[in-house]
């Protein structure tokens, strides 16, 4: 389970459609009560910006034509974890061809730049 947290429209359709999934199964282990410490301390996840990444997840998922029928239920407000947003793209072109080739790498240079201005990471060079 990791937020990426790279502007979607830098994700292939399996990095994109799978952190969707993976922001559902996160909500689902907050609601069941379940310890996620790991993944706070790896820098995986970070709970308090679950539902605003779901919704650009949402948006970038509708614009390629996907439909969307999955809205999250409440869950704890739970105030832990943070992801480093340059190194998740770096990680995430380094994985993916799909993701390197539609910009991710890039994302990861930007993302400082992008935090400073309180843009979320990867859509400096879009603004």
């Amino acid at each position: 389970m990791r937020m990426w947290r790279v502007d979607p429209q830098l994700m292939c359709r399996q990095h994109l459609l799978g952190e969707h999934v993976e922001l559902h199964i996160m909500v689902g282990t907050l609601r069941a009560g379940k310890r996620m410490d790991g993944y706070y301390t790896k820098g995986l996840v970070d709970v308090r910006l679950i539902l605003g990444r779901h919704g650009q997840l949402v948006r970038e998922m509708e614009a390629r034509g996907m439909a969307h029928r999955s809205s999250l239920p409440p869950f704890p407000d739970v105030r832990a974890g943070a992801v480093d947003a340059a190194a998740s793209a770096v990680e995430l072109a380094r994985r993916c061809p799909a993701c390197r080739s539609l910009g991710a790498a890039e994302a990861g240079a930007a993302a400082p730049e992008a935090a400073v201005r309180g843009m979320p990471a990867g859509l400096a060079r879009r603004g």
